[in-house]
């Protein structure tokens, strides 16, 4: 093979930086380079920018995102950008009552952290509240860019969720919650993620609560005409240096030039590399030389989260006027999580909802009306309410069979993966840097960690090329002064509950102790 620098007759595309992935991550990589005066090539296999963000239009419906929609306090890259490209947020309804229909009983609360609503048995109220504040402490001693550093790194990845449930949930209520609390996060069931994952994961969003809250959390806003705007509007600014419908097949890298190759055939020659692409899909691209062991290691043990998201339309909001919010949370599927979706001026009145994880599997093979129908019958059953059988619309994507995708929301980890393959992750290899929201620090999975990463391994070429020093890499967010950061409120008699063995230990105690000044006073 002759040299890439000597390919000089053929129809080659010479740039500095070729980005493979026009989601916002890898839209945010080549727009920070564009801004500095490089010249950039964005490769895209889909016909569409937006990656695992996608947002359809139609008059019947007006807009719907079927792909990452929700953004939050502290998610402040993802805030910050949108602001920059004059996108407009608005709140994720939750005036009125929230609605849990666990075991086939409905509860519903005005307040959603209310724990009247997970169950009023107050053994199931200590377990899981003994559960959540273990996982939040055990969140706090993960070092999010670095986990394998954690203390108890070996141990905690050693175990799966499944294992700390079985160790530390006594009862069988606290155990659901937990497994609903894994699908709807990770997309996957207790048993398929490595317990350091899960708290690396949830440590990267602040924690528990926030992650799983509408207000003050992950899902409290939306984008006004949807996300896909995002890497619309990056895309306008790069204009035909975006390149659609090309998936990469071959990737050679020299020692100081690279040669990207589409299917098509088309080739750009560059003397950077960013891949944005979900990890697990790397291993469709053929390198030369070879991803190096460990890397082809890793991204065979990072299989994606299985989700397909619906929406589903009425001609009004008929569950606000019964008292609902549209939020309500479910152990029985098909969907074990729906929010309101109406627009924000009231138009367009739906429901959105995620078939997850195991319940996600099972319905794939259905056809799109057989899901609708699922889905309708169950939320007339869980609101209690008959007009939901009768739809004027429904949208779905099955992310799942998304080729360039695979799944969603991300790729997760299994046991043992994240100690013995984690430090691969961002590790570059030749000329070749690694963005995508599974890359991030800070809310990876969401959108923000796709900025943050997009624009980190933007930084990572810039200082091999000598623009920056190596300690301008990583950059700390300053906080959004739009959605400015609040506290989790906590009652502090979270803290001092105890958990249920030591309650009973406690009454069994006070037991012994009362028989034996019966026995005293007796004698």
């Amino acid at each position: 093979m002759y040299s890439l620098e000597a390919r000089g007759k053929e129809k080659v595309v010479d740039t500095d930086v070729v980005v493979i992935g026009a989601g916002i991550s890898g839209l945010c990589a080549a727009k920070l380079l564009h801004e500095t005066g490089l010249d950039v090539h964005v490769l895209e296999a889909r016909d569409r920018v937006g990656g695992r963000t996608y947002t359809t239009r139609d008059p019947s419906y007006g807009y719907v995102d079927l792909g990452g929609a929700y953004v939050g306090p502290t998610q402040d890259r993802i805030l910050r950008l949108a602001k920059e490209l004059d996108l407009k947020l608005y709140k994720v309804n939750e005036k009125e009552r929230t609605v849990s229909y666990l075991e086939g009983v409905q509860r519903s609360v005005k307040d959603p952290d209310d724990p009247s609503s997970f169950s009023n048995n107050p053994l199931d109220l200590i377990d899981l509240n003994s559960c959540v504040q273990k996982i939040e402490d055990f969140c706090k001693q993960v070092p999010a860019d670095a986990p394998w550093n954690t203390p108890r790194a070996k141990e905690w990845d050693s175990m799966t969720v499944k294992d700390f449930m079985d160790k530390e949930c006594w009862t069988s209520s606290a155990r659901k919650m937990v497994g609903l609390i894994v699908a709807g996060v990770y997309c996957c069931e207790p048993h398929e993620i490595s317990f350091l994952y899960f708290l690396t994961y949830l440590a990267s969003g602040q924690g528990l609560r926030r992650m799983i809250s509408i207000t003050n959390g992950a899902q409290e806003r939306k984008f006004v005409g949807g996300s896909m705007q995002v890497s619309e509007k990056i895309a306008a600014l790069l204009g035909n240096r975006v390149v659609l419908s090309s998936p990469v097949m071959r990737i050679e890298q020299e020692e100081t030039v690279a040669m990207v190759t589409t299917h098509s055939g088309k080739q750009y020659r560059a003397k950077y590399i960013i891949s944005a692409v979900p990890p697990p899909l790397l291993h469709r691209i053929l390198f030369e030389p070879p991803l190096p062991d460990m890397k082809i290691q890793m991204v065979q043990r990072m299989p994606m989260g299985s989700i397909i998201k619906t929406n589903t339309f009425y001609n009004t909001a008929f569950w606000k006027e019964k008292g609902f919010c549209g939020s309500a949370l479910s152990d029985k599927g098909p969907v074990n999580y729906c929010m309101d979706d109406t627009k924000p001026d009231g138009t367009h009145p739906a429901i959105m909802g995620f078939i997850l994880s195991t319940h996600a599997r099972e319905y794939c093979e259905m056809s799109t009306e057989q899901r609708k129908q699922a889905v309708c019958k169950h939320y007339a059953e869980v609101f209690q309410c008959p007009e939901f059988l009768h739809p004027v619309n429904y949208v779905e994507q099955n992310w799942m069979a998304e080729t360039f995708s695979g799944g969603c929301y991300a790729a997760t980890l299994g046991p043992g993966v994240m100690t013995s393959f984690g430090r691969e992750l961002r590790k570059p290899f030749c000329r070749m840097y690694f963005a995508g929201t599974e890359t991030a620090v800070k809310w990876a999975g969401y959108m923000d960690g796709a900025v943050e990463a997009g624009e980190r391994a933007a930084r990572e070429v810039m200082h091999a090329m000598g623009k920056i020093p190596e300690d301008e890499i990583w950059q700390e967010e300053p906080p959004s002064v739009d959605v400015p950061h609040t506290p989790m409120a906590v009652d502090p008699l979270e803290k001092f509950l105890p958990s249920v063995p030591q309650l009973l230990y406690f009454l069994l105690a006070f037991l012994v102790l009362l028989v034996a000044v019966l026995c005293v006073y007796l004698l």
